[in-house]
């Protein structure tokens, strides 16, 4: 899968190259802002007109992930959906892929500020969740051994734009796993002010890449130094 192992808060992980975070160890998929029908509420509310295949890509991607880890829990962490209207118009189609991804397994909807709430899909619907020594909730707070999403945060490594995991010694912070989702760099304040020491990056791509956060500052000061 070219996916990175690693711990967090004594919690064994992979990170995976699509951006889903797997807990092998309690058999767990998270995947955090999805915002299924973004496509559609960018023409209702713009009138601009985007390839409608966002929800289509989005759940390819998922059931490949899920494919490949067998999980017995998946956790959608936060603004699965765009709004309520795209939570609404999710078409037959839709729904029924959905129903079979989840089949045989718990699915939990944690609550997201673009979320409507409970909707009418299977599954547990949660401000947040806890397992072990983890929470999982959509936006950050200050509380310890944390893993959020909602900043949909990548990373520039050699010229080149990837979403991105970011962690430290006790958060975690989930790349968008959504077709048609935006993101915020790694360095902007409101990112770096939740990390604290030692943080680390992990991009996606073909494969999970770990990056230090320190020493990327480092090597942005000092040019051509190697450290």
């Amino acid at each position: 899968m070219n996916a990175y192992n690693f711990t967090f808060c004594g919690t064994a992980c992979q990170a995976l190259p699509t951006g889903a975070l797997y807990l092998p160890d309690q058999r767990i998929l998270c995947v955090s802002d999805l915002h299924l029908g973004k496509s559609d509420r960018i023409a209702r509310r713009s009138g601009v007109m985007l390839p409608p295949y966002d929800v289509q890509a989005t759940l390819e991607k998922l059931e490949n992930d899920i494919a490949a880890t067998r999980p017995e829990t998946l956790i959608c962490l936060g603004d699965s959906f765009d709004d309520l209207a795209a939570a609404e118009s999710l078409d037959e189609d839709a729904r029924l892929w959905l129903t079979r991804l989840q089949a045989g397994r718990r699915w939990i909807w944690i609550e997201g500020n673009h979320d409507p709430g409970p909707v009418d899909l299977v599954g547990d619907h949660l401000a947040q969740f806890q397992t072990g020594t983890l929470t999982f909730r959509h936006i950050a707070t200050d509380a310890p051994a944390e893993v959020s999403g909602h900043y949909h945060p990548k990373h520039r490594l050699a010229g080149r734009s990837r979403p991105a995991f970011l962690y430290d010694s006790t958060r975690m912070i989930l790349p968008a796993y959504g077709a048609y989702t935006g993101g915020l760099t790694s360095g902007a304040p409101d990112l770096r002010g939740l990390l604290g020491t030692n943080p680390v990056a992990i991009l996606t791509g073909r494969k999970a890449i770990p990056v230090p956060l320190t020493e990327t500052r480092r090597a942005a000061r000092f040019p051509g130094r190697s450290w």
